[in-house]
């Protein structure tokens, strides 16, 4: 890959993606969203990683769209919004559908589409300093980055509003107890303990994980009788899985499972 504005190494079954532009604040422009794409899609394809970790270089994890670049074009801004959202919502759409579970580490700011790709990340770990804010509305244009889609469903519609109405700024301790984010942990151990949920989640029953997440996400869609179906399916299959009958061996044995 010929990323520009992160990096993708695969290290002990975790693909550890790491946005590379501090000085930029790591912010959402068309550069970032092709490699959004590009490392998502060699998630999807890799026959070695079983899970994610996304970090940040720098004291912003992602600050939004580039305003900067988007002012500079002009006239010709609604087409590059338009093209840039078709590689960024690309890559957001398929971390969702990929049954690799991906964990975001959050260190600083994550504002307007920073918030939202947040939003969209199976599970996040966010250091003690990070501050969250949607910001759209306060430039005068309304949210992107599939946040409609996930904010709601994680903190409730009226919390969502407030943050999209009034652009207030969510601290780490407000976020986690509102359910945007499942850790908060000293700003110098975001790293290595988004590295270790991720290497705990790769060191486990990748089938049985993969269908997990789509479950979860499809049966918030579906009604009771669906949802129960789709699992009663779901975990009848997995037990047939030699990771299911490994996993159930070990519980009846007392031991620690070894998944393949």
């Amino acid at each position: 890959m010929d990323l520009t504005t992160m990096s993708y190494e695969v290290r002990d079954g975790v693909a550890h993606v790491r946005f590379t532009n501090p000085d930029g604040a790591n912010a959402v422009s068309p550069a970032f969203s092709r490699d959004l794409r590009a490392v998502t899609l060699e998630v999807q394809l890799s026959d070695t990683v079983r899970a994610v970790s996304v970090t940040a270089e720098g004291k912003v994890f992602c600050a939004g769209g580039d305003l900067k670049l988007f002012h500079a074009a002009g006239d010709g801004l609604p087409h590059l919004a338009g093209d840039m959202l078709t590689d960024y919502h690309g890559g957001i759409y398929r971390m969702n559908r990929t049954p690799k579970p991906y964990v975001a580490g959050i260190r600083g700011a994550a504002g307007g589409a920073g918030l939202s790709l947040a939003s969209a990340f199976d599970l996040v770990v966010c250091g003690e300093s990070a501050k969250f804010t949607m910001a759209y509305t306060r430039a005068g244009v309304t949210p992107d980055g599939t946040s409609t889609y996930f904010l709601a469903r994680h903190i409730g519609l009226r919390r969502a509003l407030d943050l999209t109405l009034t652009n207030r700024v969510l601290s780490a301790t407000e976020a986690e107890a509102w359910g945007l984010v499942n850790r908060v942990v000293p700003d110098d151990e975001v790293d290595a303990a988004t590295a270790d949920m991720a290497l705990s989640l790769a060191e486990g029953a990748a089938g049985a994980l993969g269908q997990a997440k789509r479950v979860i996400y499809q049966g918030y869609e579906h009604s009771l009788e669906e949802a129960g179906e789709i699992e009663a399916a779901t975990i009848v299959e997995a037990m047939g899985t030699p990771d299911g009958r490994e996993g159930i061996a070990a519980f009846a044995e007392k031991r620690s499972p070894k998944f393949g």
